[in-house]
């Protein structure tokens, strides 16, 4: 298993690396010139020149590339073009946001996805099969953006519900400690600041998690039905074992793989895709600070940004495979 682990380790290298490539040329590539919106609509030519000087986009790609990535190695993404503030600092500052905020829609994802998958599975045909997977088939294919506007319209707006934008309310104070604010207000014991936090996170956690709870619900039914259908399966109902037991001891264990890999291919694209949930909730997270400075071509911003999501989508496709082994002992790794 250690070996295993190195091993995807190194192979992780390459894939850093390729990323840190293409999105350093991409983003250079971008039409309009950075130092013009640097500098300002109204700048004279000199102090264009000047500020193109000032943060090297004056050199060739090549150059710049291996300066960037020199000091991305050793965990200086970089300052900021447009706050002057340290770029690892500033996404360290908000990732917590978007941690929480994909941990509560996957969450919601895994639990409903998971339940409407097994019943889908031992009630095949029925009407609760074809409902749930005409639901699945829709949340699939709704997308986030709009989603997200009807929640805000219908139990933000219309019902006044639930806190449309923002993590709390401006009249409810907490003390961070790890940036989570659920855990933080446990921690501390402020049970309003708990209650605030969360009502905050139900309708983009609902957004952003409604597409993965599709697609784990149709492959939690897709595996189940191919183990209830093998012989062992028989067997244990042959015994006489309840079919509770049979279905979440026997049957659930064994068709857990799949089911484990979409869940973490489908976390991993949380923390990096929750743009447009983020944008349209006014969500401080990563994905909002992509977006601000893809707006004001800050390139240090941008670059530091997708490398460190990147970062935390090979983490997450690791312990993913880790898992695998303890999930399903039979699997071995050489």
């Amino acid at each position: 298993m250690v070996r295993y682990v190195l091993r995807r380790l190194l192979f992780t290298i390459p894939v850093l690396f390729g990323i840190s490539l293409v999105v350093f040329l991409v983003v250079r590539l971008a039409p309009g010139d950075p130092a013009k919106v640097m500098a300002g609509e109204h700048a004279s030519l000199e102090f264009i020149e000047a500020v193109r000087v000032r943060w090297g986009l004056d050199r060739p790609l090549y150059v710049q590339y291996g300066i960037w990535l020199s000091r991305a190695l050793r965990g200086d993404l970089g300052l900021s073009i447009a706050t002057k503030a340290p770029v690892l600092q500033e996404v360290l500052e908000r990732f917590p946001a978007t941690l929480e905020l994909s941990l509560v829609a996957m969450v919601f994802a895994a639990v409903f996805g998971m339940a409407a998958g097994i019943l889908s599975a031992v009630r095949q045909y029925s009407l609760f099969d074809y409902l749930a997977m005409v639901g699945a088939l829709i949340g699939i294919s709704v997308p986030v953006f709009w989603l997200g506007l009807m929640l805000m319209l219908f139990f933000g707006l219309y019902l006044d519900l639930l806190p449309i934008s923002g993590r709390l309310d401006p009249g409810i104070t907490l003390r961070t400690i790890t940036g989570l604010y659920l855990l933080d207000a446990l921690l501390t014991r402020n049970g309003k600041a708990f209650v605030n936090a969360l009502a905050h996170l139900v309708l983009p956690g609902i957004a952003l998690g409604t597409i993965p709870m599709a697609l784990i619900a149709r492959m939690t039914r897709s595996a189940m039905l191919e183990v209830i259908r093998q012989d062992f399966i028989r067997t244990e109902r042959a015994k006489g074992l309840p079919e509770r037991l049979v279905i979440y001891r026997h049957a659930l264990r064994n068709a857990l793989i799949p089911i484990v890999t979409v869940i973490g291919m489908e976390f991993g694209l949380l923390l990096g895709g929750a743009i447009l949930t983020e944008t349209i909730f006014a969500w401080p997270g990563l994905g909002r600070y992509t977006v601000d400075a893809v707006y004001a071509r800050d390139y240090p911003a941008i670059q530091g940004a997708v490398l460190f999501i990147a970062c935390v989508f090979v983490v997450v496709n690791l312990v993913t495979d880790i898992l695998y082994a303890y999930i399903n002992p039979r699997i071995r790794y050489r």
